[in-house]
Protein backbone atom coordinates (compact mmCIF):
# COMPACT_ATOMS: atom_id res chain seq x y z
CA UNK A 1 0.00 0.00 0.00
CA UNK A 2 1.28 3.32 -0.66
CA UNK A 3 2.01 5.81 1.58
CA UNK A 4 0.33 8.89 1.75
CA UNK A 5 2.28 12.14 0.11
CA UNK A 6 2.07 15.23 2.61
CA UNK A 7 2.67 18.25 0.35
CA UNK A 8 5.44 20.33 1.55
CA UNK A 9 4.32 23.76 3.11
CA UNK A 10 5.70 26.55 1.00
CA UNK A 11 5.07 29.61 3.74
CA UNK A 12 7.41 27.65 6.04
CA UNK A 13 9.98 29.39 8.21
CA UNK A 14 13.31 28.42 6.13
CA UNK A 15 16.34 28.45 7.95
CA UNK A 16 19.43 29.03 5.53
CA UNK A 17 23.43 28.94 6.30
CA UNK A 18 24.80 31.97 5.99
CA UNK A 19 27.46 31.41 2.75
CA UNK A 20 30.45 33.56 1.70
CA UNK A 21 31.33 33.90 -1.81
CA UNK A 22 35.07 33.71 -2.82
CA UNK A 23 34.90 35.85 -5.83
CA UNK A 24 34.25 38.71 -2.89
CA UNK A 25 36.08 42.53 -2.77
CA UNK A 26 38.63 41.23 0.07
CA UNK A 27 39.82 38.11 -2.94
CA UNK A 28 40.39 40.29 -5.96
CA UNK A 29 42.25 43.12 -4.17
CA UNK A 30 44.53 40.04 -2.56
CA UNK A 31 44.61 38.43 -6.23
CA UNK A 32 45.52 41.60 -7.79
CA UNK A 33 48.69 42.70 -4.91
CA UNK A 34 50.16 39.08 -5.47
CA UNK A 35 49.48 39.26 -9.35
CA UNK A 36 50.64 42.84 -10.24
CA UNK A 37 50.08 42.38 -13.95
CA UNK A 38 46.10 41.99 -13.70
CA UNK A 39 45.88 45.18 -11.34
CA UNK A 40 44.19 47.60 -14.05
CA UNK A 41 41.42 44.46 -14.69
CA UNK A 42 37.96 45.89 -13.98
CA UNK A 43 37.19 43.53 -10.92
CA UNK A 44 33.67 42.82 -13.11
CA UNK A 45 35.39 41.86 -15.82
CA UNK A 46 38.01 39.46 -13.63
CA UNK A 47 34.98 37.81 -12.27
CA UNK A 48 33.30 37.13 -16.27
CA UNK A 49 36.83 35.51 -16.81
CA UNK A 50 36.58 33.37 -14.08
CA UNK A 51 33.02 32.42 -14.82
CA UNK A 52 33.89 31.64 -18.00
CA UNK A 53 36.72 28.97 -17.02
CA UNK A 54 34.29 27.64 -14.30
CA UNK A 55 31.73 27.27 -17.20
CA UNK A 56 34.46 25.52 -19.74
CA UNK A 57 35.33 23.38 -16.63
CA UNK A 58 31.99 21.95 -16.17
CA UNK A 59 31.86 21.21 -20.20
CA UNK A 60 34.97 19.53 -19.92
CA UNK A 61 33.68 17.24 -16.94
CA UNK A 62 30.35 16.31 -19.14
CA UNK A 63 32.19 15.85 -22.25
CA UNK A 64 35.39 13.75 -21.40
CA UNK A 65 34.61 10.25 -20.76
CA UNK A 66 37.62 10.60 -17.98
CA UNK A 67 36.81 14.39 -16.65
CA UNK A 68 39.22 17.14 -16.20
CA UNK A 69 42.42 17.47 -14.54
CA UNK A 70 41.81 20.59 -11.96
CA UNK A 71 44.62 23.58 -11.63
CA UNK A 72 47.43 24.07 -9.89
CA UNK A 73 47.66 19.88 -8.82
CA UNK A 74 44.23 20.02 -6.86
CA UNK A 75 43.00 16.60 -8.10
CA UNK A 76 40.89 15.04 -10.66
CA UNK A 77 36.72 15.27 -11.40
CA UNK A 78 34.77 12.97 -13.49
CA UNK A 79 31.13 11.56 -13.41
CA UNK A 80 30.92 8.01 -12.69
CA UNK A 81 27.41 5.93 -13.33
CA UNK A 82 26.65 3.81 -10.62
CA UNK A 83 23.66 1.22 -9.87
CA UNK A 84 20.20 2.44 -8.27
CA UNK A 85 19.73 3.86 -5.35
CA UNK A 86 18.72 1.22 -2.60
CA UNK A 87 17.13 4.27 -0.96
CA UNK A 88 14.06 6.08 -1.58
CA UNK A 89 14.28 8.72 -4.81
CA UNK A 90 11.41 9.99 -4.31
CA UNK A 91 9.86 12.00 -7.24
CA UNK A 92 8.30 14.84 -5.28
CA UNK A 93 6.66 16.82 -8.36
CA UNK A 94 4.69 13.51 -8.95
CA UNK A 95 4.18 12.64 -5.70
CA UNK A 96 2.69 16.37 -4.92
CA UNK A 97 0.19 15.96 -7.94
CA UNK A 98 -0.83 12.49 -7.07
CA UNK A 99 -1.32 12.01 -3.06
CA UNK A 100 1.07 9.39 -2.88
CA UNK A 101 4.70 9.10 -2.48
CA UNK A 102 6.56 7.86 -5.75
CA UNK A 103 9.86 6.55 -6.38
CA UNK A 104 12.02 8.20 -9.08
CA UNK A 105 12.94 5.25 -11.30
CA UNK A 106 15.31 6.56 -13.97
CA UNK A 107 13.75 4.75 -17.01
CA UNK A 108 15.67 6.95 -19.15
CA UNK A 109 19.31 5.60 -17.61
CA UNK A 110 18.12 2.33 -17.05
CA UNK A 111 17.73 2.44 -13.11
CA UNK A 112 21.72 4.17 -12.97
CA UNK A 113 22.22 7.28 -11.31
CA UNK A 114 24.87 9.81 -12.44
CA UNK A 115 27.34 10.75 -9.27
CA UNK A 116 30.32 13.59 -9.78
CA UNK A 117 33.63 12.41 -8.50
CA UNK A 118 36.79 14.15 -7.23
CA UNK A 119 40.04 12.59 -6.25
CA UNK A 120 43.56 13.61 -5.41
CA UNK A 121 44.68 10.44 -5.13
CA UNK A 122 47.21 9.60 -7.88
CA UNK A 123 51.04 10.22 -6.78
CA UNK A 124 50.93 13.37 -9.34
CA UNK A 125 48.04 15.15 -6.99
CA UNK A 126 49.93 14.37 -3.36
CA UNK A 127 50.51 17.49 -1.15
CA UNK A 128 50.24 18.32 2.29
CA UNK A 129 46.89 17.81 3.85
CA UNK A 130 45.50 16.23 0.90
CA UNK A 131 43.05 13.83 3.07
CA UNK A 132 41.55 17.10 4.35
CA UNK A 133 40.88 18.71 0.60
CA UNK A 134 36.95 17.78 -0.48
CA UNK A 135 34.47 18.89 -3.62
CA UNK A 136 31.13 20.26 -3.37
CA UNK A 137 29.92 20.58 -6.50
CA UNK A 138 27.84 23.64 -7.49
CA UNK A 139 24.54 23.94 -8.51
CA UNK A 140 25.73 25.07 -12.02
CA UNK A 141 27.51 21.57 -12.22
CA UNK A 142 24.73 19.83 -10.79
CA UNK A 143 22.00 21.07 -12.74
CA UNK A 144 24.34 20.48 -16.25
CA UNK A 145 24.61 16.90 -15.29
CA UNK A 146 21.52 16.34 -14.71
CA UNK A 147 20.38 17.31 -18.07
CA UNK A 148 23.38 16.18 -20.13
CA UNK A 149 24.00 12.60 -18.21
CA UNK A 150 20.59 10.78 -19.54
CA UNK A 151 21.24 11.02 -23.29
CA UNK A 152 24.87 9.63 -23.15
CA UNK A 153 25.11 7.91 -19.68
CA UNK A 154 26.65 4.63 -21.06
CA UNK A 155 29.72 6.53 -22.16
CA UNK A 156 30.79 7.42 -18.20
CA UNK A 157 33.24 5.20 -16.00
CA UNK A 158 31.18 2.32 -14.27
CA UNK A 159 31.41 2.56 -10.28
CA UNK A 160 30.62 -0.25 -8.39
CA UNK A 161 29.01 0.13 -4.99
CA UNK A 162 31.33 0.08 -2.06
CA UNK A 163 33.98 1.02 -4.45
CA UNK A 164 36.77 3.19 -3.40
CA UNK A 165 38.54 5.34 -6.45
CA UNK A 166 42.19 4.46 -5.34
CA UNK A 167 41.77 1.45 -6.33
CA UNK A 168 41.29 2.43 -10.19
CA UNK A 169 45.06 3.95 -9.75
CA UNK A 170 46.34 1.08 -8.13
CA UNK A 171 45.47 -2.50 -9.33
CA UNK A 172 44.09 -3.99 -12.30
CA UNK A 173 42.04 -7.49 -12.59
CA UNK A 174 43.80 -10.19 -14.39
CA UNK A 175 40.78 -9.84 -16.93
CA UNK A 176 41.84 -6.02 -17.52
CA UNK A 177 45.79 -7.28 -18.00
CA UNK A 178 44.79 -9.57 -20.70
CA UNK A 179 42.86 -7.19 -22.52
CA UNK A 180 45.74 -4.90 -22.38
CA UNK A 181 47.76 -7.84 -24.04
CA UNK A 182 46.19 -8.28 -27.08
CA UNK A 183 45.02 -4.56 -27.42
CA UNK A 184 46.93 -3.37 -30.53
CA UNK A 185 45.68 0.62 -31.07
CA UNK A 186 46.97 0.54 -34.71
CA UNK A 187 44.50 -2.28 -35.77
CA UNK A 188 40.83 -0.64 -36.41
Amino acid sequence: MPDNFKKPDLKAPRYRNKTLSLLNQSMLKEFKEINPVYANIDDKKLKEIIRLYNAALIKGVIEYRDGVELPESLGYLFIGTCPPAKSKNVDFSLSKDYGVTLKNKNWETDGHIAKIFYTNWSTKYRFKNRDLWSFVASRTLKRSVSTEYPKNWHKYIKMKNKFRISQMYSTRTSAEEAELAIYNEFET
